[in-house]
């Protein structure tokens, strides 16, 4: 589906502001160099230090913040535009924050407090999900302030494997990099006519991430639905347990669900990163993303066909969904205090609580040509444009509130020295 003109969220048209893109550039460039940092810091949100986490969607008029037809990577199977979904009601809406306002995304912003750094995803599809729909929003913001053309960023993967994905913004010297790793440890998946079940080697790190992590200065971590599958757990090298592993003979442990080896996966990652030497970065834990599967299983017919969001009266945080969470969270906060001794800072990028209320924003069966004959359903990752966009914006708004801090930090650190 294209769009021959869309409201931005400005509330202008982008048609409008392209026709006089040549006149407006200079000027609006120098506008921009000239706005003083500290108006970013004057929200509700950092004054009241309020929990953007804790809110409702509303109803909201201003349009997305990109389209299918803006200059960045989307994956077909997100592309809900595309293939025809025939709503749009599900870009209607927008995260409120209970006692304050979450501000709109400024890729400006956003680009000057990363200048100079990497940025990795380290997790599932879904977290790639989450980098492409980040760069998608720098792009087609940025393109819409006129301002900031080399928001377009160069291609630099050293592999055609596009789940580790790297893009580098030269005039900004910052890198976005993907690295897969669904399960975070160290797996082994076995022929299946010798077992159904993964070898998951929970004391150890997955490689494909261990080995290009200790340079990066802001990693986002992620991980979900690929925990439901059967499992042999191991730790010193030896199993030690399992999950659906109809263990007849009662050789080793079984458990009844998925939770503990998602815990321990996560207690190996930020373990790992707190024994790293040389590992300086900001680490950011993003929350259980939810499916919504509804009259059956990914694998039975189940499907995601709501067209706007659930009240927080309609749906809880609860059952698996509500157990995912409290385990990572449970691993971050015990990083987050041994990594206080460190330096080290372990942050929370608390986005389940929204999710878990928008099973309007999965592709469902719009994630691939009408023709194609699919019959699964997509309502695990989230269409883009759509509700992932907030992820961003939560994102921006928790390095903001960083920056600020190191700032009146470093202003107390000034006047005792005075």
């Amino acid at each position: 589906m294209k769009f021959s003109s869309i409201k931005l969220p400005s509330g202008k048209s982008k048609q409008l502001l392209i026709v006089s893109r040549n006149v407006v550039t200079p000027l609006l460039s120098l506008a921009i160099i000239a706005i003083p940092l500290s108006i970013y810091h004057t929200s509700p949100s950092f004054l009241s230090g309020c929990n953007v986490f804790k809110g409702n969607w509303v109803p909201y008029t201003g349009g997305p913040y990109y389209t299918n037809e803006t200059k960045c990577v989307i994956d077909d199977r997100q592309n809900c535009m595309k293939f025809g979904r025939p709503d749009m009601e599900f870009l209607k809406w927008r995260w409120k924050p209970h006692e304050c306002e979450l501000p709109l995304f400024d890729a400006v912003r956003f680009l000057a407090l990363v200048r100079g750094k990497t940025m990795a995803f380290l997790g599932d599809s879904v977290g790639r999900n989450q980098m492409q729909s980040l760069v998608c929003m720098l792009s087609s913001v940025s393109a819409f302030l006129l301002a900031i053309q080399a928001a377009q960023p160069v291609d630099v993967s050293s592999t055609y494997d596009t789940r580790f994905r790297r893009w580098h913004y030269p005039d900004h010297n910052f890198t976005i990099t993907a690295l897969w790793s669904p399960l975070l440890v160290k797996s082994h998946e076995p022929e299946p006519t010798i077992s159904p079940r993964v070898n998951l080697y929970l004391d150890e790190p997955d490689q494909a991430w261990s080995a290009q992590i200790e340079g990066v200065d802001i990693v986002v971590i992620s991980a979900g639905q690929w925990f439901f599958r059967p499992f042999v757990y191991y730790q010193k090298g030896k199993p030690i347990a399992c999950y659906i592993c109809n263990n007849k003979g009662k050789m080793m442990r079984e458990f009844t669900n998925p939770y503990f080896g998602y815990r321990m996966a996560f207690r190996t990652v930020f373990r790992t990163l707190l024994g790293m030497e040389k590992f300086r970065g900001l680490t950011f834990l993003r929350a259980f993303s939810p499916a919504h599967f509804e009259h059956g299983k990914w694998n039975e017919g189940g499907g995601c066909e709501r067209t706007r969001p659930f009240t927080t009266q309609e749906m809880k945080l609860n059952g698996f969904n509500l157990e995912f969470y409290k385990a990572q969270v449970k691993e971050l906060r015990a990083a987050e205090r041994r990594g206080k001794k460190r330096g080290l800072k372990f942050r929370l990028l608390d986005t389940t609580a929204a999710m878990v209320l928008r099973p309007d924003g999965h592709p469902s069966r719009y994630g691939h040509r009408p023709e194609e004959n699919k019959t699964t359903a997509d309502c695990v990752h989230w269409c883009m444009p759509g509700p992932v966009d907030t992820w961003s914006e939560f994102l921006l708004h928790m390095l903001k509130v960083g920056s600020e801090a190191e700032g009146l930090s470093s202003e107390r650190k000034l006047l005792e020295l005075k």
